[in-house]
């Protein structure tokens, strides 16, 4: 007969196993015995006697937990290390709340406002805040934002939200500065993606009040999204390669081919040919008249593309494309506030203002247009009377009960016919007034 193997005696188990008459392992706070069967152990609620056996004081670790320590990469002599495995959590560092809250606002909504497109939603949404985690400067930009598109949410604290958006994008900007000398093929994903919310970040910032928008010719202050969006292709076109192969590549669009069609609403059409005889018509210095030209030639396009814009393109994407194409000679121009300049700026805020629905564009065109109209005297103001009256008879539209609340919906109808009435043409003999000069 086998003798049955003795086991040492011991009055520290728990009391359900004292019940049921069965050896206790004594782990705490939940023995075996009682994890097993799935009922609540006494020493989950008792702490251990002062007398407890050597055995108890040295409690055995359940497997799955050492499992889990030996193959942790925690490193345990870490003066961060929390030693606790009661499970207390007395050692864990508070949550950041605020930011917890901004994080989840920007996954949930913030992501499905910067486009047009399901796909880049999804990518904004998952993929740029995966990103995010590994690198400082685009977490902190994310926050940003989405501080910032609260503070439109909720008016009551749109100074609190303001500040906090301020705040995190100061910390992401000088985090993000010393990348910029070195970007590469570990950076350039996040590199890329923080370029582009700081462009968001660009036009949702205070307005200057005596600004055009573009340049920069009052100070310091004054508002520079044109100098802001030409920086940002330049470091889009220096990652293109490394981002096309990386999980953002979604993001980019290739506007190299021509576009299919080429319709315009015919109000449109003629005023943007108007333009086009007018500066024919138009003496003055030939560097500055070329200048012009081109850059009306590339708003033309950009119009085309804006009105034929497929599926899969980026509404956003192309009404950037004029600031990034006009020659530098026109820039020069618009900074020295030429009106020839600024007649063909004053049509472009006619796109400008299709991006209305952004919540980070709203506001735009008037506040460029209002400048302009400022910059010219009574002679020149007949030439931006079109554009001027696109924008007005749109606000009326858009003031009307529709859109007062924050507009949280992009998608935005492609159809430039909606504010533009055949009767705020130019008139042809209008055109036979054509202004020598370029000066006021």
């Amino acid at each position: 007969m086998v003798s049955r193997k003795s086991h040492p005696k011991s009055r520290n188990g728990c009391a359900q196993c004292k019940r049921r008459r069965i050896k206790c392992d004594e782990v705490r706070p939940q023995c075996s015995n009682c994890l097993k069967h799935e009922i609540e152990c006494d020493f989950s609620t008792n702490p251990p006697k002062p007398d407890a056996s050597p055995k108890a004081k040295k409690q055995r670790t359940r497997s799955s937990d050492t499992k889990f320590i030996h193959h942790s990469s925690v490193d345990e002599s870490s003066p961060n290390h929390d030693n606790d495995l009661s499970g207390s959590g007395r050692n864990l560092s508070p949550l950041q709340m605020d930011e917890l809250e901004l994080l989840h606002h920007f996954t949930t909504v913030t992501c499905y406002t910067l486009s047009d497109r399901s796909e880049s939603h999804e990518l904004w949404r998952i993929i740029v805040p995966q990103i995010a985690f590994q690198h400082d400067f685009l977490m902190r930009g994310i926050l940003a934002i989405s501080a910032l598109h609260l503070s439109n949410l909720r008016p009551m604290m749109h100074e609190q939200y303001t500040h906090i958006g301020a705040k995190q994008q100061d910390a992401a900007l000088s985090s993000f500065r010393p990348i910029m000398d070195g970007m590469n093929s570990t950076n350039c994903d996040a590199s890329f993606a923080m370029s582009s919310l700081i462009v968001v970040y660009g036009f949702e910032s205070p307005k200057v009040s005596d600004s055009l928008g573009m340049f920069s010719y009052k100070g310091d202050h004054s508002d520079e999204w044109l100098p802001l969006i030409r920086g940002v292709n330049s470091i889009l076109l220096s990652l293109w390669t490394c981002v096309k192969c990386g999980k953002l590549s979604g993001l980019l669009h290739d506007h190299t081919a021509q576009p299919g069609h080429t319709d315009l609403p015919a109000a449109l059409d003629d005023q943007l040919s108007n333009l086009e005889q007018f500066f024919r018509n138009t003496e003055g210095d030939e560097g500055d008249i070329t200048a012009c030209k081109d850059a009306l030639a590339q708003l033309r396009e950009c119009f085309v593309r804006m009105n034929n814009k497929t599926v899969s393109e980026c509404e956003v994407s192309l009404a950037f494309l004029w600031p990034v194409m006009i020659p530098q000679n026109y820039l020069t121009m618009l900074n020295n506030r030429k009106p020839l300049a600024l007649i063909i700026l004053a049509h472009y805020c006619v796109i400008l203002h299709h991006l209305d629905r952004y919540w980070w564009m709203r506001g735009w065109a008037t506040h460029i247009m209002n400048n302009i109209q400022r910059e010219l005297n009574d002679s020149w103001q007949y030439w931006i009377q079109w554009p001027s009256n696109v924008i007005t008879v749109e606000e009326r539209v858009l003031t009307d009960g529709l859109l007062q609340n924050p507009i949280q919906e992009n998608r935005v109808s492609n159809n430039f016919d909606t504010a533009i009435d055949t009767q705020l043409g130019i008139p042809e003999t209008e055109l036979q007034h054509v202004h020598p000069s370029g000066d006021q």
